[in-house]
């Protein structure tokens, strides 16, 4: 009897898989390191992936 896989994780339609970009705030600190931020994408909180749709009324 074979074993079923897992689907393969979706990708999120938003960002295309890279949930996250670094973003520069311009202007270096006083230690001489580049200011930035981390942005995460909205819609996938940052996972790059999406859970698969259930459809209404499927069978478990």
């Amino acid at each position: 009897m074979t074993h079923r896989t897992p689907p393969p994780p979706r990708i999120c339609p938003n960002c295309d898989g890279f949930a996250s970009a670094a973003i520069t705030l311009g202007g270096r600190d006083q230690n001489g390191h580049l200011r930035t931020i981390t942005a995460h994408c909205p819609v996938c909180n940052g996972t790059g992936t999406r859970p698969a749709r259930t459809r209404e009324g499927a069978r478990a």
